[in-house]
């Protein structure tokens, strides 16, 4: 977006406000300036008029002009085709340095005397008006001949170029730009004169009429007027939009060029004659198509699509005599949805509407009328036809608590208000302490309270926001299915350090098979099973993983470790989550330390692995009929019953074709890991003792341990179970030996203070009738 300080001074009063202060103030509210610079005519160069203009005789591009400069008559040879007498010029005199480094001096060309030089706009580091020289008129301000150029306002400029991101599409206008500058500087906006009618003129009524058959997503309005001569666009208009890039060969075309550039309406204009039929009044239809853009059409014959493009065949050219006017805006989600549909798309107009033009039509139409009415033969049509019934602005419901901690900072309540209200946004306070903020059109990127807020910081600064720390207010996400699947992560891996390999199985499996097992049956019947062995839903992992190995074992495997996990199913149908693992064969490979003569697995190997692989946990008798009735168990965790292991029974090993094998399988849902707490460490050494105790056989070793731990010694660190013995003489006894460590926090222990100790717990196993070996 290309502005000039003297374009941008015609919306708000900037004139004791330096560039360097401009820059600052658009880059800390959001417009962020690309560059800016000074743009000047050279010294030396000054108003002239061309009262003589003859032919070189030496040259036949070349004109030989006397040029008065107020002082006196110059005689200049100039070679610009467009140069003619009567003509206010831009003379360079003798002395005068160029932008590009030329020095004007008194030279001969081809033998004829040239005292200065006539320039163009590009000659003077403007940008390019057209082809020859720069033809002065009064729009620049009074024509002084000999006043040096560049005390003309538009001569001795500011260009300041925005880089504007694509949500503000409400600054790419002059007016946009000045509307958010005034609120940064807290300026008013000048005020702007409505266009006055002329008396006589004729109504827009009598060549057009509009019909509107829907509902529209647009903005529309209409005006008129008539070329009585070729039209010829002001020297302001041509050198603005010149520097803007917007300049073309089409005078209508400039001049809704200059007045889009100006005010951010959009505008289309279409000739007359080229749209009437054997008729002197035309019938606009306006109609809301399928993706809810506005078709504007003329006895069926279509002429735009608002915002995206204009039919060639209705535009003005140079012979246009009539000119009916339009300027449009239309939402620009609508554009957005509508615009694939089209393979026609006029760019510019696209990329102005589809981020969002200026809707205040009445100021655009104002604008360009003012320009039109300046042109000499030229007659504008009075009133004007418009649909300007359109949807109502978005209301936005916020606190000014709410702002203020959003913010970070707590923001004085009229500031903000006036902050908000100075940026176009109505406001509605309700007795509840809310406001409701009604969001203008121009600002379709407005959508929520964090918008609304944005708009504050920018005006207010960011850098005048205080900073603050980092405070880390967000909860954890993390839910409890991301800590099962950790958690079972963690077991599949330790699984596999163990030397078990993971296998993959359906979740159905055969009926008859997991009758062995004896769990309650499914109460969910398959209709339809994919084969006859996969006739249900598992109620177990250990089925599967038996006939694993049991295929492992025929393909000549001599150790068997796997490992299972997935859904599983019990009588009410509800689906839980299990892990199994079996480890059948052999315990090790052959090698020189074994002999060559490995020894299976038993209990306590697979009670190793278990224990590597689910961490510490305790085992209570249990009864199932596929295992054996001496090795097998109930698995505790935190006193919960978590799964079972044990052996194969020996018919179910011989069935399946396996050695010896151990089985286990866990509820995951029960298996949650606890947390590890750090304990305290003695540095003094632990002193160790052992007791053998005389035992019934059928008596638990739960109550031995429940005794022991209900003493509660300050000095026993821990006691375990380490010798099972028994023989002929012991009859119905067994001997069992105890190992104790016993450790202090604050001292090395004496002998009798740890005998002080195992006479404690000698005392309660006579109380359970044990005595000592």
């Amino acid at each position: 977006m290309i502005i000039t300080r003297t374009w941008l001074s015609e919306w708000v009063n900037i004139d004791d406000k330096n560039l360097e202060l401009l820059v600052k103030t658009l880059n800390s509210i959001g417009l962020e300036v690309d560059k800016a610079y000074s743009l000047k005519a050279p010294n030396n160069v000054v108003v002239g008029l061309v009262v003589e203009k003859e032919k070189h005789e030496n040259a036949e591009k070349l004109s030989v002009c006397k040029v008065d400069i107020g002082t006196e008559i110059l005689q200049i040879v100039c070679g610009a085709a467009n140069v003619a007498q009567n003509q206010f010029v831009a003379v360079a005199l003798n002395g005068a340095k160029m932008p590009n480094g030329l020095e004007i001096k008194k030279a001969k060309l081809r033998g004829v005397e040239s005292n200065g030089m006539l320039c163009s706009s590009v000659e003077l580091g403007f940008g390019k008006t057209n082809e020859g020289i720069l033809v002065l008129d009064e729009s620049m301000g009074e024509l002084e001949l000999g006043r040096e150029l560049n005390s003309y306002n538009i001569f001795n400029d500011e260009l300041i170029e925005i880089e504007l991101t694509p949500n503000r599409g409400d600054c790419l206008s002059v007016y946009g730009v000045a509307r958010d500058l005034a609120v940064a500087l807290e300026l008013d906006l000048n005020e702007k004169k409505n266009f006055k009618e002329s008396e006589n003129a004729l109504g827009i009524g009598r060549i057009l009429r509009l019909g509107v058959t829907r509902d529209l997503n647009s903005l529309l309005m209409y005006r008129a007027f008539e070329l009585k001569e070729k039209l010829h666009n002001k020297l302001l208009i041509n050198l603005r939009l010149a520097q803007a890039e917007l300049l073309s060969q089409n005078p209508i075309e400039n001049l809704l060029n200059y007045a889009t550039h100006s005010t951010g309406v959009l505008f289309n204009a279409y000739d007359f004659d080229k749209l009437k039929k054997n008729n002197d009044e035309l019938n606009f239809t306006l109609d809301k198509e399928e993706q809810g853009e506005s078709k504007i059409s003329c006895q069926e014959e279509l002429l735009s699509i608002s915002g995206i493009y204009q039919n060639a065949n209705s535009k003005c050219d140079e012979k246009t005599k009539i000119v009916i006017l339009e300027a449009h805006y239309t939402d620009p989600s609508v554009i957005a949805q509508s615009k694939g549909k089209y393979k026609e798309v006029d760019e510019k107009t696209f990329y102005r509407s589809f981020r969002g033009s200026e809707p205040k039509l009445g100021v655009g139409m104002d604008f360009l009328l003012q320009q039109i009415a300046t042109i000499q033969d030229i007659m504008i049509y009075s009133s004007s036809q418009q649909v300007l019934d359109y949807k109502k602005e978005q209301i936005i419901t916020i606190s000014i608590e709410t702002i203020n901690n959003t913010i970070g900072q707590n923001i004085d309540k009229d500031e903000i208000l006036k902050i908000l209200k100075k940026l176009g946004f109505e406001l509605l306070l309700s007795n509840d302490g809310l406001i409701n903020i009604k969001v203008p059109l121009h600002r379709s990127d407005i959508k929520n309270i964090f918008d609304i807020c944005e708009e504050i910081v920018r005006i207010i600064g960011i850098d005048n926001i205080i900073s603050k720390g980092l405070e880390f207010v967000e909860k954890n996400h993390l839910n409890q299915s991301y800590k099962d699947y950790k958690e079972l992560l963690n077991l599949r891996q330790n699984a596999v350090n163990s030397g078990y390999f993971e296998s993959l199985h359906y979740v159905l499996d055969n009926k008859k098979e997991l009758e062995i097992f004896g769990f309650d049956k499914l109460g969910l019947k398959l209709i339809n099973p994919i084969t006859e062995e996969l006739n249900t839903l598992r109620s177990t992992l250990l089925n599967q993983l038996l006939n694993a190995a049991s295929l492992n074992a025929k393909n000549s495997q001599k150790i068997i470790k796997l490992f299972q996990s997935g859904a599983v199913f019990n009588a009410k149908n509800e689906e839980l989550h299990h892990i199994a693992f079996i480890h059948s064969g052999f315990k090790e490979e052959a090698k020189i330390a074994n002999k060559a003569k490995p020894a299976l697995v038993n209990f306590y190997d697979f009670l190793l692995d278990m224990r590597n692989i689910l961490g510490t946990f305790e085992l209570k008798t249990s009864n199932f009929s596929f295992l054996s009735p001496y090795e097998q168990a109930y698995i505790y965790k935190n006193n919960q019953k978590i799964g079972f292991l044990g052996r194969v029974h020996l018919n179910l090993e011989t069935q399946k074709d396996l050695a010896k094998s151990y089985i286990c399988e866990l509820d995951l849902k029960l298996l949650k890991n606890e947390p590890k707490t750090a304990k305290p460490y003695s540095k003094f050494p632990k002193v160790s003792r052992d007791l053998s105790i005389l035992a019934p056989k059928n008596f638990p070793y739960e109550n031995i341990k429940e005794a022991i731990q209900k003493l509660k010694l300050d000095l026993l660190e821990n006691f375990r179970l380490i010798d099972i013995y028994s023989d002929e003489n012991l009859k119905d006894l067994y001997s069992l030996t105890l190992s104790f460590n016993f450790k202090s926090f604050e001292k090395t222990l004496e002998d009798k203070e740890v005998n002080l100790c195992l006479d404690t717990i000698l005392k309660a196993l006579e109380e359970l009738g044990l005595k000592l070996r």
